[in-house]
């Protein structure tokens, strides 16, 4: 038990101390969330919006696909991203092999389902009353789109949280396309399991209590969003956040 309390004393010393090595993959795994939850955003929301708010021939099969894309192995998409990516391969040209920018695709490739799955889903429990009185007066499809949006922010922001998380940690697609590289690719999960092997588990103890607190902020400001979202129904139904039966 002894090495494991040494570890955490280290662990928390590198990072109330500033350790430049530890904040530098600190900032490359947050580069690396953020570019993949953005791209991810840009592709999943509108196929989600499309599945949800919808009503046409192949909708059930791309929802399928969308849900199918949740359980994508990481290490497969990782492997299909760094076959392409490859000097002679299709997309060698772009030079994005072992680079953040490459990672940063892969990561997309794995959290655009969840986006759009979870975004279906969040319109589609609109009620279609309120759409059918939309087209009654007149809105087009970009008015009724910001209309779901706007309805379903609850859901559509949980997908965005969800996703940002899931690029947080993963390891398999970021090792294959990445190479983790220390101090170019490296990001928090793949460093655990590098200073995990090279015995240093202090510096591994304090890149997962990072990566367990990014991953706390993120439940964090899911839940803040969720009890938000309920707060405005019950204001919209004239209940007060605050109101109690007698």
């Amino acid at each position: 038990m002894k090495f494991i309390w040494d570890g955490v004393k280290q662990a928390f010393e590198l990072i109330f101390e500033g350790n430049g090595d530890v904040f530098e993959v600190l900032g490359v795994t947050l580069h690396v969330a953020i570019g993949g939850t953005l791209l991810a955003v840009l592709v999943g929301l509108p196929l989600g919006l499309a599945c949800g708010l919808g009503r046409f021939r192949g909708r059930r099969v791309g929802l399928a696909l969308l849900n199918a894309g949740l359980g994508l192995p990481p290490v497969v998409v990782g492997l299909f991203v760094a076959l392409f990516l490859f000097r002679g391969a299709p997309l060698g040209g772009l030079e994005l092999i072992y680079t953040i920018n490459g990672i940063i695709l892969a990561q997309a490739i794995l959290a655009f389902p969840i986006v759009g799955a979870f975004t279906a889903t969040a319109v589609d429990a609109v009620p279609r009353a309120l759409f059918d009185q939309a087209r009654a007066l007149g809105a087009s499809r970009p008015q009724l789109a910001v209309l779901a949006l706007r309805e379903a922010r609850v859901g559509v922001i949980g997908a965005t949280i969800a996703a940002f998380g899931s690029a947080l940690s993963e390891v398999g697609a970021v090792v294959l396309v990445g190479g983790n590289i220390h101090g170019q690719t490296q990001t928090l999960a793949t460093a655990v399991l590098t200073e995990v092997s090279a015995g240093e588990y202090g510096t591994a103890i304090a890149f997962g209590l990072l990566l367990l607190g990014l991953v706390l902020i993120c439940g964090a400001a899911l839940t803040i969003f969720q009890y938000a979202g309920e707060g405005r129904e019950r204001e919209q139904r004239g209940i007060l956040p605050g109101w109690r039966a007698s």
